[in-house]
């Protein structure tokens, strides 16, 4: 299984004159450095074991090594100092710095010249080439996207305040519709109240507001009539009816 790899291109800038390519190949216990000025190049081979030591001499994973090599020479650190300085033979010496634990440590990598220079120059510049190729078709994919998503965000925005305006107008036409209801069943309302109220002010009879001087008048009038009569005379004609109702029984004959 073919181990996963990284490609980084760096222009670091030395000086404000002096600026190089540095271009990295990653791995996860070792990396390739392809280095370039414009007319000379180097190149630098860190082996497992190269990396697997200078690791250690920090206290340091390998892979976290080769991580912080790859953050340090794929982005230029604005805090950190950069040198590619000589170191014989038309060698170079590519160092950087870094902060850990409040100490400033340096990082030093040696790079052999190239045997051919021109190809490595042609490598690094075919790779930024296409890299400056995909990120253009990346640009054009990612805008005609948002430009498509512009659209249809501009369409859902229409049809929002369409459904909105839509909305208001037909809350507006059911509150006038309710509002003429609510008034006509107020007005039928008022209407039967009144009606109820003259019904109970005609439904009052004459006995009712007869006046009670009469009244009193009448039972006085029976009661005086009742208390002229003789009750012995009552007494009396009572027992005559009761006598003429005896004799007037016919009499039974027995037949022998």
């Amino acid at each position: 299984m073919e181990e996963k790899k990284r490609h980084t291109c760096l222009k670091l800038q030395l000086t404000e004159e002096e600026s190089i390519f540095v271009k990295g190949t990653w791995f996860n216990t070792h990396f390739n450095l392809s280095i370039t000025d414009g007319s000379t190049s180097w190149h630098c081979n860190a082996s497992e074991d190269e990396v697997k030591q200078r690791a250690a001499q920090w206290d340091q994973p390998v892979e976290e090594y080769v991580e912080l090599s790859e953050r340090y020479l794929g982005f230029q650190q604005p805090e950190s100092v950069y040198a590619f300085a000589d170191a014989g033979d038309a060698h170079k010496r590519l160092s950087w710095t870094f902060e850990k634990g409040g100490m400033t440590l340096h990082w030093r990598w040696k790079c052999m010249k190239s045997p051919d220079c021109k190809k490595t120059t042609a490598e690094i510049l075919d790779f930024l080439m296409d890299a400056n190729i995909r990120l253009s078709e990346e640009v054009v994919i990612k805008t005609e996207l948002f430009e498509k998503t512009k659209v249809e965000a501009e369409k859902c925005l229409a049809q929002s305040e369409r459904i909105a305006n839509e909305r208001v107008e037909f809350e507006s036409q059911i509150y006038t519709k309710f509002l003429g209801v609510l008034n006509s069943k107020k007005a039928k309302l008022r209407e039967l109240r009144d009606q109820l109220s003259k019904q109970g002010n005609g439904d009052k009879s004459p006995q009712e507001e007869e006046d009670p001087e009469k009244t009193e008048s009448f039972d006085e009038e029976s009661d005086d009539g009742k208390s002229d009569e003789d009750p012995q005379k009552c007494i009396t004609s009572s027992s005559k009816d009761a006598g003429a109702t005896k004799r007037s029984r016919p009499r039974r004959t027995r037949l022998a």
